[in-house]
């Protein structure tokens, strides 16, 4: 697999592309240009709700949460890569479903199924991300490669 596979739609979209260019930057380990793509006051819910992640549930809010968040789940990873099923665009908003792989230092690989939405503004910057999926079913496919 490349490092971003994506089966859904070609239609230009913004909320489509913010994720695009999200999942590229990701990839790249590009971390201030991924920084860049959120509007100041944008939050992200990875996933939604309480998890390892964000114990209280309110999501990551404003620029240094989301470094912080970076720092403790996408910068902890060797590498990772995106395949991406399905993508719906309505309004100012994206539904990617797809698969986010992620590998981790010792060869430890997860495999996180999901819908990722990410919602614009009238700029194209990213107000929020929301990860649906469930950690006991990543957990899952823990496995060493």
């Amino acid at each position: 697999m490349t490092a971003v596979t994506w089966s859904g739609p070609e239609t230009t979209h913004p909320a489509r592309t913010a994720s695009r260019r999200s999942m590229d930057a990701v990839i790249r380990r590009a971390k201030e240009e991924w920084l860049a793509l959120f509007a100041e006051d944008a939050v992200i819910e990875d996933p939604v709700g309480k998890s390892m992640f964000d114990p209280t549930g309110d999501g990551h809010r404003g620029p240094a949460a989301i470094a912080a968040f970076w720092d403790k789940t996408i910068g902890i990873t060797e590498r990772m890569e995106f395949e991406i099923r399905d993508s719906f665009a309505a309004g100012n908003e994206v539904a990617n479903v797809g698969t986010i792989t992620s590998y981790l230092p010792g060869g430890s690989v997860v495999d996180t199924d999901g819908v990722f939405v990410y919602r614009v503004n009238d700029d194209g910057l990213v107000l929020s991300l929301r990860a649906f999926w469930e950690t006991e079913r990543a957990m899952a496919t823990l496995r060493q490669v």
